[in-house]
């Protein structure tokens, strides 16, 4: 069983990492042959206007989704884990689970049509109420707010039952001395509970954030990267440098130059994470 594991993660996960390494050493259209550029490519990616702005949108619409996934499915999870019976809860949790089950790309498609500016749902009932029309896919902010609800949606349900689990293993005594000392439910908050779940605190935004950074499916399918590349995120422009301009060297260099902004990333995440996660 482990060496059939083992060979699932090689051929899936390790190969197509290392052939993107070295596919960014070369020039290739997919119809000639591979000509080695040693690291040309690498020298245009890093001069390259596009890669950097894509990077920044991508790291904006990152710090914002995870922030919203976070902040949400911890105050969702406080509120069922304290009002709620354990028959809500299980509700609750498969509720919130429900849209993960579906693709990004379905989902996306769907959310296309509601927030469609002509014909869409949301502007079919602001119409029927007399309130103004909001261009949510043709307008710069519009597009970006509906990319991150859209996001923060579907993944909400991944932060919240890791709270949920997370606040159910806050020792129940430690609450209860809290409160015969008068402890209020915000300072049993600040001072109790966060310090003991921020190891999951720590784990949703890592999670989080490495898996926005290479979001694809909300802007490929509702916005094309627009209006005026305000949603053009990198593993967009990878994936219309290498399939629509056929420059798979340079795509893969685009991708390992994300990699490493990934590690970089988590890195110095787990490196400030020493000062406000608790394990004890």
């Amino acid at each position: 069983m482990v060496a059939s594991a083992l060979v699932v993660v090689v051929v899936f996960t390790v190969a197509p990492i290392l052939a993107s390494f070295v596919l960014a050493l070369f020039k290739w259209d997919a119809i000639s042959s591979p000509e080695f550029v040693g690291l040309d490519n690498f020298d245009a990616v890093l001069s390259d206007e596009t890669v950097t702005h894509s990077l920044l949108v991508t790291s904006g619409l990152a710090v914002i989704i995870v922030f919203l996934q976070v902040a949400l499915g911890l105050g969702l999870a406080l509120l069922v884990a304290q009002r709620a019976s354990k028959i809500v809860q299980h509700l609750f949790r498969a509720a919130f689970f429900l849209p993960m089950l579906a693709s990004a790309a379905s989902i996306s498609i769907v959310m296309a049509y509601v927030f469609n500016d002509q014909f869409g749902v949301i502007n079919y009932y602001l119409d029927l109420l007399h309130l103004p029309e909001v261009s949510w896919l043709s307008s710069t902010g519009g597009a970006t707010a509906t990319i991150v609800l859209v996001a923060v949606w579907q993944q909400l349900g991944f932060t919240f039952i890791l709270f949920v689990a997370a606040l159910g293993s806050v020792p129940g005594d430690v609450l209860e001395a809290a409160q015969i000392d008068g402890a209020s439910p915000a300072r049993m908050f600040w001072r109790i509970k966060l310090p003991l779940i921020s190891p999951t605190v720590l784990f949703a935004s890592t999670v989080g954030l490495i898996n926005t950074m290479q979001l694809f499916d909300q802007p490929y399918v509702m916005t094309k990267g627009g209006p005026g590349e305000s949603t053009y995120t990198t593993v967009l422009l990878v994936y219309r440098t290498a399939f629509q301009n056929l420059q798979f060297g340079y795509a893969s260099a685009i991708s390992v130059v994300l990699f490493a902004v990934l590690l970089i990333i988590t890195a110095v995440q787990f490196t400030v994470s020493r000062k406000w996660v608790f394990y004890s």
